[in-house]
């Protein structure tokens, strides 16, 4: 017996290394085109702002692949999703090494984007069923590893005068070799595969009829695409916030919106081991409260609050997004929670894909000084979203 129980966790511990292996890889592609572009913008002899082009066909594939992700993994089952859309990933990213024109890039755009939001779907529902919330946590701090390492593998490349070509073709042997390490723990995701119900697909609904009939459903989109509205758009627009409003060089800016970043993922670390200790609704609510002081601190006319101001916006975004996937089992339950989660990452990458370019049009006519109190409305519609999402769970 407790041979078997031995064997049970030492399997469950292999496959949450792979996990966290895929999430690292998960993150390498999505620095890399920003890193790489001011070097492929002579390559390909193309105007500068067509990474937009790029950047907008992957965020259009990854949303449809959410959405969607719930008929395949009900299909096949999580890891042959999984290995599959890495390898869409890997095959995607061969190509941009290869490619000459923008029309290629533009090509491959798309399965790069299809397989991003399937693996990603599908490995956040099987943490939030299978593990505990603190693995969720470090799950998306491993995001960020992959993130921060994708943009130094390129700027390697080109430091030494190398082609940017050379470090997409980096990234897609890294994949690869993802690729070879799921083929190898298939036999891993078997037995967690086989407790599912046969007879729940007869029980299943569209998306349409999901969101018409789970209560909470419509308040959780809104929290997914209100909290992603938040992170992406401090992202991109911080730094022009200090430039254009604060008088800061633009070296002194980027460095100021990698704390927000650092905060993001040692916050996700350090809120893992919170987990001990705190609901993932307790979390949440503390996330959305240090969000709330660290706009405040921006809100001042005093530069000395920029730096902490930064920071507590990153550690405030930190434990959300995760906390909010790992509750979704529990308040909509394990039948429909595989379609739901990939409700939810379309809700979140519609959020990333259109809310930092409305707000982009938007500081063309107010100018920077808005980007706080555009932030400020969207974590106050979070704030009551969330706390109605949790009242109709609740009674429900």
């Amino acid at each position: 017996m407790e041979k078997t129980i031995s064997k049970l966790l030492l399997r469950k511990l292999l496959l949450l290394l792979v996990i966290y292996l895929a999430f690292i890889s998960l993150g390498l592609p999505d620095a890399l085109l920003g890193s790489a572009w001011p070097a492929m913008i002579d390559y390909l002899n193309v105007p500068a702002d067509f990474a937009g082009i790029i950047s907008m066909i992957v965020g259009s594939g990854t949303v449809i692949s959410s959405l969607f992700s719930g008929y395949f993994l009900e299909k096949f089952g999580e890891a042959k999703v999984t290995t599959f859309s890495v390898i869409l990933t890997a095959l995607a990213l061969m190509g941009f090494s290869y490619s000459q024109h923008f029309f290629f890039l533009c090509l491959l755009a798309v399965p790069l984007g299809l397989g991003a939001g399937s693996v990603d779907a599908a490995l956040n529902n099987y943490v939030a069923i299978h593990y505990q919330a603190k693995h969720m946590n470090w799950l998306h701090a491993f995001w960020g590893v992959g993130a921060a390492i994708g943009p130094i593998i390129m700027a390697s490349y080109l430091a030494k005068n190398g082609a940017w070509t050379e470090g997409y073709n980096t990234i897609a042997w890294i994949q690869f070799g993802l690729v070879a390490i799921l083929i190898l723990s298939l036999p891993l995701w078997e037995r967690e595969q086989a407790v599912n119900d046969p007879n729940e697909k007869s029980h299943s609904k569209n998306l349409v009829t999901l969101i018409r009939t789970i209560p909470g459903l419509k308040q959780a989109l809104l929290v997914f695409f209100c909290y992603c509205t938040i992170e992406a758009s401090f992202g991109l627009w911080g730094a022009s916030f200090l430039v254009f409003e604060k008088g800061f060089e633009a070296d002194q800016a980027a460095r100021l919106v990698s704390l927000y970043y650092i905060g993001i993922t040692v916050g996700r670390l350090f809120s893992g081991y919170l987990t001990n200790y705190f609901t993932n609704r307790q979390l949440i609510y503390c996330g959305q409260g240090i969000i709330a002081i660290g706009l405040v601190l921006l809100s001042t006319p005093f530069t000395s609050m920029l730096i902490p101001g930064f920071i507590l916006v990153g550690l405030g975004c930190a434990p959300i997004f995760p906390s909010l996937l790992h509750e979704t089992p529990i308040n909509f339950g394990e039948k429909y929670s595989q379609k739901i989660m990939g409700m939810q990452m379309a809700s979140a990458y519609v959020g990333i894909l259109l809310m930092p370019f409305v707000y982009g049009k938007i500081s063309t006519l107010t100018g920077y000084s808005t980007l706080v109190g555009f932030l400020g409305i969207f974590l106050l519609v979070l704030i009551l979203m969330n706390k109605a999402l949790n009242t109709r769970v609740k009674k429900n």
